[in-house]
């Protein structure tokens, strides 16, 4: 069974697969009107390659408020997400407007006046729906920054937690009680409830970061010690590297980290597959349910364990080959891979059956040409 890293390495070689370039991303301008401000925001929107031409999917939404920041997050979501999602999930990109009077206003009463929320209350009233409303968004949104950037990200995850689903704090400004980040932290932590939250918090030993060093142990600190069930985080260091180097290097990790569970199959011997089918059926319902929102396939770990089953008792190995189907019924690898069972048990009206309904499931040139051939060789074996 090719399992999905194998089949990215296929497609990130594929030119002689026959496979279609995408399209460059897409650069828009959305306008934002905040609540007694005269004149909108124009926020910068990069929809992936793939936008125009899948009008039934929806996407992961990133967010960060540094203008120039769009460029490497457009390059690098582009390189990190064109084979097939991975490791980087397709995802609208939205950066604002450089300059904007009435936006720094706002970041500068959230840095400068405790208690004041006017920033989030725009993004929470204003931003966020209008980017829901004319983008095709999953639900699953990404806070991004670097530097005093990084400092709105923590302001936001302790303030007002349910923007966002994850957040990527890059080198943050903490020093000066900055947005009161450090003040308000052990109070806040422990008050974050409700679905998971996730925290990539990184820095570096550059001579920039030097001065929020210590309130950077002190947070981190805090984060070993708190009771936050809620908040899922890993701190990094990016010792010896450059300080504009940062915020690439946080984002490249970050991204990694966060969806990492997605991508992941499961080992047989790993301590949720040991539990059998319904463990991971449990798992992958958590993360479809409760962490991403959208359905996270269980069909690799599935057929993984099966694989491993098949080999010592075909019997509970076909069992679990079929729990796949049933769990994932449009996956064209759960239908192959029961084709592959029923074959090896030399069932081949079973085997032909599943092994059809693979390749109706796909029109993938290279999936399309490997169950054909899959199929021939199980009607051949039929004959004979």
């Amino acid at each position: 069974m090719i399992n999905k890293w194998i089949a990215g390495v296929i497609l990130l070689l594929g030119s002689g697969l026959n496979l279609v370039q995408a399209a460059p991303a897409n650069l828009e301008t959305l306008m934002v009107k905040a609540p007694s401000v005269d004149k909108p925001m124009a926020f910068k929107v990069t929809l992936p390659a793939s936008y125009g031409n899948n009008p039934d999917k929806r996407y992961v939404l990133l967010f960060d408020f540094h203008p120039r920041s769009r460029g490497y997050l457009e390059g690098m979501h582009d390189w990190m997400s064109h084979n097939g999602d991975w490791p980087w999930l397709e995802t609208i990109i939205v950066t604002a407007p450089d300059g904007d009077q009435a936006l720094g206003k706002l970041k500068s009463q959230a840095i400068e006046q405790e208690g004041s929320v006017a920033l989030l209350d725009f993004m929470e009233q204003s931003l966020l729906p209008a980017i829901d409303a004319k983008y095709r968004t999953n639900g699953f949104r990404i806070m991004n920054g670097f530097t005093g950037n990084a400092g709105l990200v923590l302001y936001t995850l302790l303030n007002r937690p349910e923007l966002f689903n994850a957040y990527l704090a890059a080198s943050p400004v903490l020093s000066d009680d900055f947005a009161y980040v450090i003040k308000s932290a052990a109070d806040k932590l422990e008050k974050l409830k409700g679905k998971p939250r996730y925290l990539m918090l990184t820095t570096s030993d550059s001579d920039f970061e030097q001065r929020q060093l210590a309130d950077f142990a002190a947070l981190e600190e805090l984060l070993e010690t708190t009771n936050h069930p809620a908040l899922h985080y890993k701190v990094k260091r990016f010792d010896g590297t450059y300080y504009m180097t940062q915020p690439i290097l946080a984002t490249a990790y970050g991204i990694e980290w966060l969806f990492d569970d997605y991508h992941r199959v499961l080992s047989p011997d790993s301590e949720i597959a040991k539990g059998g089918v319904k463990a991971i059926l449990d798992h992958y319902n958590y993360l479809s349910q409760q962490k991403y929102g959208f359905p996270v396939p269980s069909t690799d770990s599935l057929i993984a364990l099966a694989d491993a089953e098949f080999a010592k008792d075909s019997d509970k190995g076909l069992a679990v080959y079929q729990a796949a189907v049933e769990a994932n019924p449009d996956s064209h690898s759960a239908h192959d891979a029961l084709a592959r069972a029923y074959g090896e048990l030399k069932m081949f009206d079973l085997a032909i059956d599943q092994q059809k309904q693979a390749l109706a499931k796909t029109d993938h040139p290279f999936w399309t040409r490997k169950y054909s051939e899959s199929l021939a060789t199980l009607e051949a074996q039929q004959r004979h």
